[in-house]
């Protein structure tokens, strides 16, 4: 019997893309019930999304249901980012520890924090989950998180193709919600991750000198403008394009004595402002920390992936695949792309997932909000 499976219809129907979905999951099951299951569903299926989960979950009669609508939605090796499709993702986990969350944020006396853990979830190490972007402060609870649970693992997505608050269609313990975070909170689930940030960095490393919350002035002593000028004169010409959409990575883990593909946490540069000198970036603290620029495109993208992919410590018999909507056919050029990444890694293995207005995935021990990034979660085997 497999412990995996995954399915897609592209049905517009949703009576004949249940149907089809979960005949696919019950035959690779080979009738046995799952004791989680992912539903991930376009727009199309947003207004009778509790209807097709708990169709589904009659059907399949798993322990642990979660859903939630996204712009487009991956299952196997493909991708479907345009027009109405469902994937489905099913696990036998009898000797793991699974809790279904609906967690909401609250200001505390140390800023946002997550409430509504259930008591069974105290010895978590992994969750996985989807945030609705509107209602959900994912950045300020991550980040809280690495403070409150410092074990715990948080991998998902925050959800897509929802153009207005309370549009987002969130599925978990039984009943659709529109705000929040829902999820699966795991204990002794083989799960590897994987955050494939789709940047490599050029030019050296600096270490912060001058500067404030979100915005750097001076790069090892010297303003950061003139670090800038001396790397864009020292790029060959192929590369100068990529330095207009500039980012900037921080290094995770200070102590590393040399730093590469990894070891950073990828964001944009948000602004340059010449006449102070200074530029502008999203996250808060700045100084006294080591960083370099990065550049993206699709070839890095690709081979940032293809990299992660390749550890040979690296297997998975399924795969949960969070991936943001400026990836796809838009930086590829064609479809499928970060899905077939994963098959060419892995082969035929069961892979479910949906694309995310931001990614959630752990770098080094601490989990963070990503974008144009793929975040994988990797079932052991």
């Amino acid at each position: 019997m497999n412990r995996y499976a995954a399915a897609l219809s592209r049905h517009p129907l949703p009576a004949h893309a249940v149907g089809e979905t979960a005949g696919e999951v019950l035959e690779a099951l080979g009738g046995a019930d799952p004791d989680l299951l992912w539903c991930f569903a376009t727009p199309h299926f947003a207004d009778g999304l509790d209807d097709v989960v708990e169709v589904l979950s009659s059907l399949l009669d798993p322990r642990v249901v979660v859903a939630a609508t996204a712009s487009g939605v991956v299952g196997g090796d493909q991708e479907v980012e345009a027009g109405p499709a469902l994937s489905v993702f099913a696990a036998c986990l009898p000797d793991a520890e699974i809790h279904p969350v609906h967690l909401r944020a609250v200001h505390g006396p140390e800023g946002a924090e997550a409430v509504g853990w259930p008591d069974a979830t105290h010895g978590a190490d992994l969750l996985l989950g989807v945030a609705d972007p509107f209602t959900f402060p994912t950045d300020a609870v991550l980040a809280r998180l690495a403070v409150d649970r410092p074990g715990l693992r948080v991998l998902g997505g925050l959800a897509s193709g929802a153009a207005a608050p309370g549009r987002t269609r969130l599925w978990v313990d039984g009943r659709v919600v529109t705000d929040g975070l829902v999820g699966v909170a795991c204990e002794g689930v083989p799960v590897h991750t994987v955050v494939a940030q789709g940047a490599r960095p050029v030019g050296d490393p600096w270490v912060v000198t001058a500067g404030g919350p979100g915005r750097i002035d001076a790069l090892g002593g010297r303003p950061v403008l003139e670090r800038l000028r001396d790397l864009v004169e020292a790029a060959p010409p192929e590369e100068r394009a990529l330095l207009q959409g500039l980012q900037i990575g921080f290094v995770v883990d200070e102590h590393r004595a040399e730093f590469g593909r990894g070891d950073f946490l990828v964001r944009s540069v948000l602004g340059v402002d010449r006449r102070s000198g200074s530029v502008t970036t999203a996250e808060a603290e700045t100084v006294g920390r080591t960083v370099q620029f990065q550049v993206r495109d699709a070839a890095t993208a690709d081979e940032d992936l293809r990299l992660a992919l390749a550890d040979p410590d690296l297997s998975a018999a399924a795969v949960l695949c969070f991936t943001c909507v400026g990836r796809g056919r838009d930086l590829f050029g064609v479809p499928g792309h970060d899905a077939g990444a994963i098959a060419d890694r892995f082969g035929t293995v069961p892979v479910s997932g949906m694309f995310c207005s931001g990614e959630i995935g752990p770098v080094g021990t601490t989990s963070f909000v990503h974008g144009h990034t793929a975040s994988l979660a990797c079932f052991g085997r």
